[in-house]
């Protein structure tokens, strides 16, 4: 249960700290779709360079988990067609919303209650790519 809190607290730091970041706010994701800032770009590149190392440094130093276990991370096939077509996808939703999926339990947290539309939409789709994932490229 304490590990539960733990983590929650971190939740709420991190939807803080992007809150005060500004990578929830519409405007700014309006600005990078239009090439007119550089600040979302700053933050997104940054968590890929970051996400980057920290996996390299999980695989190379055979880490392990908060319960103790080692942390296995599976070699994934590399489907270009289908990562392609996925990332067409979810960019396209992510304009036409103007978030991305993670910051709408922050915006939910600041108030935005409209964002609850987006977010019975995002699991009606992965419901229907559960459905319709035979017939998709992977």
């Amino acid at each position: 249960m304490k590990k539960d809190i733990r983590f929650l607290l971190v939740g709420i730091f991190f939807g803080i700290v992007l809150t005060k970041a500004q990578v929830v706010s519409w405007f700014r994701i309006y600005e990078m779709f239009r090439f007119e800032s550089f600040h979302m770009y700053g933050i997104i590149g940054t968590a890929v360079v970051t996400g980057i190392i920290l996996v390299q440094f999980i695989k190379r130093t055979k880490h392990k988990s908060v319960d103790g276990l080692e942390i296995f991370i599976e070699e994934k096939p590399k489907t270009y067609k289908a990562n392609l077509l996925g990332g067409i996808i979810f960019g396209l939703g992510w304009a036409l919303v103007g978030a991305c999926p993670g910051p709408l339990y922050i915006l939910i947290g600041g108030g935005f209650f409209a964002v609850i539309i987006v977010i019975l939409s995002a699991i009606f789709g992965t419901f229907l790519y559960g459905l319709l994932r035979d017939k998709l490229p992977h």
